[in-house]
């Protein structure tokens, strides 16, 4: 989804097996991802979080964003099969104010080390059961019917360390250029997403390309 949809649309908004070798076998056959085209490299480098040896490779999305939710489970397999040198990193857009809440309960879900077990919850309440959770009020009573604790999730989520990781977020969207999710960074080097590789399943191939980039420095 493109940011402009996103302000067109908002009132509206209530695979990758074998990918190291199909890229390897691309390249071997001329058919390598090109620059501009394919994917983006940066003028400058967004920031990383891996530690050196590693490869960090970034997913944007936003919880309310349909085209994130189809997304999920080709991402999952992909990262059943990556790399150990691959680290994975999920980051939540806000290009506008009213995103922010949803960036937050990320990085609160995360703190409470509830990542794994509700990350996909979250995406089936909003797009199989239509909720909407796009207000702190919304969320709790979510979250609380998830067996959390309000107090502790609210003391989490109006605390200044994840008001601290929502607006790093935000700025790491901008440092990327994201202009529509989900999208995928590499190595705070570069930037492909569906609009560009045509699909999203092709934008993770794009991703393993981009990683054999980023190893050889």
């Amino acid at each position: 989804m493109q940011r402009r949809e996103f302000s067109m649309s908002a009132a509206s908004v209530a695979a990758a097996a074998s990918l190291g070798v199909l890229a390897t076998s691309a390249q071997a056959q001329g058919l390598a991802p090109k620059a501009g085209s394919d994917y983006i490299v940066l003028d400058k480098r967004a920031p990383v979080e891996a530690p050196a040896g590693k490869v960090e490779v970034v997913e944007f999305f936003w919880y309310s964003c349909p085209h994130c939710n189809r997304f999920e489970p080709a991402l999952d397999e992909w990262i059943k099969k990556a790399p150990k040198d691959v680290v994975i990193r999920r980051v939540p857009i806000a290009f506008r104010p009213d995103f922010e809440p949803q960036q937050r309960l990320f990085y609160v879900l995360e703190a409470m080390n509830k990542v794994g077990e509700l990350h996909k919850k979250v995406f089936y309440a909003i797009h199989v059961e239509k909720q909407l959770l796009n207000t702190a009020e919304l969320i709790v009573a979510w979250v609380e019917k998830q067996g959390i604790d309000k107090a502790k999730f609210l003391e989490i989520y109006n605390s200044f360390s994840v008001a601290t990781k929502a607006r790093k977020a935000t700025q790491l969207q901008d440092a990327y250029r994201i202009d529509g999710v989900p999208a995928l960074g590499v190595a705070g080097r570069y930037f492909t997403s569906g609009s560009m590789a045509q699909t999203m399943e092709r934008a993770l191939l794009v991703t393993d390309y981009l990683i054999a980039q980023a190893r050889k420095g």
